[in-house]
């Protein structure tokens, strides 16, 4: 009997939304862990930050602060996507999702989309619990939306492309361990870049942590980020950059 393909952008959102259903449904009953995840990090760091800090002024409670987004953005993608990835190789799931008869490109971006929409709850309360702490009042701008939309799908494809590119799980949590080391002590997100010492600045400048900070930062506060446009580019260009390592990577399985 003859069999036919199926194909087109038709079937590619077919596929795309029942694997959207698949991906909501297995993650719903972590995604309170997930948050709590993301509000240590976030509003934790930012308080921790304080401590050291002593008494700050007003403008550098507001720097702590509006760095409490992306610790907590950076490390859902570093850490809650690239822990779903190691499981569900470890069980075969990807070994099922890949036999489906349906677009790689669609589970992929299914994973995507439900960690990048995941990543939201946990930026908003660690925003709020550190603005809370130190008594200051955030009004998010229009641009919060696209700020937060692009810096958390940057870290989940980073995370995603990662996890999927290193075979070894044991090779894959010792690289998050190391990544969420960096971004918490060596990332300027809850300090100034110009801290730090100017060849260790210049690297930051071409990772993208430092500018999803700045996006963050820019969404929540005013004046205080300068050339957002090239943070933007910068978050856009890692995403972009991470999408066809995915693809790559995935491609690759059999």
């Amino acid at each position: 009997m003859a069999a036919s393909i199926r194909r087109g952008p038709g079937h590619w959102l077919s596929s795309y939304l029942a694997l959207l259903r698949f991906d909501i449904a297995s993650q719903r009953t972590w995604l309170p862990m997930f948050v709590l995840t993301q509000v240590l990090f976030g509003a934790g760091m930012a308080i921790i930050y304080g401590f050291y800090l002593g008494h700050m002024s007003h403008q550098e409670a507001l720097f702590v602060v509006s760095g409490a987004p992306a610790l907590a953005v950076l490390t859902s993608g570093l850490i809650g996507v690239t822990t779903m990835v190691v499981e569900r190789k470890e069980a075969g799931s990807w070994d099922f999702i890949w036999s489906l008869p349906a677009p790689r490109s669609a589970a992929v971006a299914s994973t995507f989309t439900v960690f990048t929409l995941m990543a939201i709850p946990g930026i908003v309360i660690a925003l709020a619990i550190a603005a809370w702490r130190y008594g200051l009042s955030v009004t998010p701008s229009p641009m919060a939306v696209p700020a937060v939309l692009l810096a958390a799908l940057m870290a989940t494809s980073v995370g995603f492309g990662m996890a999927q590119l290193i075979p070894n799980p044991l090779v894959t949590g010792v690289m998050v361990n190391v990544l969420i080391f960096v971004v918490l002590l060596y990332s300027p997100v809850a300090f100034p870049i110009t801290q730090l010492p100017h060849w260790l600045a210049d690297v930051q400048r071409v990772l993208p942590i430092y500018y999803a900070a700045q996006v963050l930062r820019a969404s929540v506060t005013s004046g205080m980020v300068q050339d957002v446009a090239t943070a933007y580019a910068v978050l856009a260009g890692w995403t972009v950059a991470a999408w066809a390592g995915t693809a790559w990577v995935v491609g690759r399985r059999r």
